[in-house]
């Protein structure tokens, strides 16, 4: 059988000095002396930066409205009214779900994202049109995206009589991960969610990821919860918490217990660097030993008119909302888009190294943390060793063919 050798020439590696990276079945095999590799197929690099694609590890494609006519929001002031809101505007559209859900995970390709965890509305009033939606469109685009969709509660589960029966439906129809909301806030009956939360997961064989957005010390308390339950029901890393607004509330020092129990029971965290929310204590996290993921959350949608699936404008928020200024600090949460949503999707680590997949964006820039802050355009993006973006546009898939010569 024929292997097809392709060779991205003469790229920077994190900005270090260049060299040619050699890719057989969608890996990096070798890193050779710039310009002295040979390939069935040559991508000519032109001295670009060369970084790993990131990870979306929390976003919504089944409520954008990325590419659709302006969406003029009316106000609200309490999550109730924000979940309303999103029910009756999305029920207005006439544009699929399928449809909405593919041009945003286009445009998060075109932005140098490798996979995606998307939390796709699960309820009565939608029954599973929208994770089937999200699964075709990812259906469709997976030589240029992994995508692993949640079924996710966004109505209750406890008040929404039948979201029960319908998250073990999803799970059936191809979500991949359980998930929940505000056991304590919104449903009202906590123990009843968690319960249900861990039967369908160890029924599935899934992971379970829960929105968390009650605040301060009951916050924290929840967390604490969620993770001891983790830890009795045998499901240690299987778990990951969503925003958890609450640990940036509280003093370091008033923290040390929940942290410890999020690494005995292996519980990630994902935050989104989210306009005035608190921003979880990545930092602290990550030294402590805790997985954190970045994710967009909403992305234009009837919840926000903000987002456009950029990873990169996404570490670039969480740097300026911690103040970053040295490199060291800039480049933080440009590692945790590329390392920690990979780990906690379950995907092979993508560094650049000889054996890591090669996904991969070509940029202009020095370095890592210039590049943060600059977000330059991604002028090359491959997924396994093939060209799915070039200049800003998607190509679409005839043009993922091994042997199509991209430069």
């Amino acid at each position: 059988m024929c292997r097809v050798q392709v060779v991205v020439r003469d790229v920077r590696p994190w900005g270090n000095p260049a060299v040619d990276l050699v890719v057989r079945d969608g890996r990096i095999v070798e890193l050779a002396p710039p310009r002295t590799a040979r390939g069935d197929r040559v991508i000519e690099g032109g001295g670009l930066m060369a970084l790993p694609s990131l990870t979306d590890a929390h976003a919504h494609p089944d409520k954008t409205f990325w590419g659709q006519p302006w969406l003029a929001r009316g106000p609200a002031t309490s999550l109730r009214e924000l979940i309303e809101y999103d029910v009756v505007t999305r029920a207005r559209s006439d544009v699929s779900v399928e449809s909405r859900a593919s041009a945003i995970l286009r445009q998060a390709v075109v932005s140098g994202t490798r996979a995606m965890r998307a939390h796709v509305d699960v309820a009565p009033t939608h029954g599973l049109t929208n994770v089937v939606g999200v699964r075709d469109a990812a259906a469709a685009l997976s030589s240029a995206i992994d995508v692993q969709v949640v079924a996710f509660p966004q109505l209750g589960v406890i008040v929404a009589p039948g979201t029960d029966s319908l998250l073990r439906d999803a799970l059936d129809a191809g979500a991949h991960v359980v998930g929940g909301l505000d056991p304590w806030s919104l449903d009202g009956d906590a123990d009843a969610q968690i319960d249900l939360l861990y039967a369908i997961a160890a029924e599935h064989g899934v992971e379970i990821d829960v929105h968390l957005h009650d605040l301060g010390a009951e916050g924290v308390r929840q967390v604490a919860v969620l993770a001891q339950r983790a830890l009795s029901a045998g499901l240690v890393g299987r778990l990951t918490i969503s925003h958890a607004f609450c640990l940036g509330q509280l003093p370091e020092a008033e923290l040390v217990g929940v942290i410890d129990l999020l690494v005995r029971a292996d519980v990630a965290i994902v935050t989104c660097a989210l306009g005035a929310d608190s921003l979880v204590p990545y930092s602290l996290l990550r030294r402590e030993g805790v997985r954190v993921g970045l994710g967009s959350d909403g992305i234009r949608d009837p919840w926000t008119p903000f987002g456009n699936a950029d990873m990169l404008e996404r570490a670039y928020l969480a740097a300026y909302r911690t103040d970053a200024r040295t490199d060291e600090e800039l480049t933080e949460p440009l590692l945790i888009a590329v390392e920690g949503g990979a780990d906690i999707l379950g995907l092979p680590s993508s560094a650049l190294r000889v054996g890591d997949p090669a996904d991969l964006i070509l940029v202009e820039g020095e370095g890592a943390a210039q590049v943060v802050i600059d977000r330059p355009q991604r002028r090359t993006v491959l997924k396994a060793g093939v060209v799915v973006a070039h200049d800003g546009q998607f190509l679409d898939s005839i043009e993922f063919s091994p042997t199509t010569a991209h430069h």
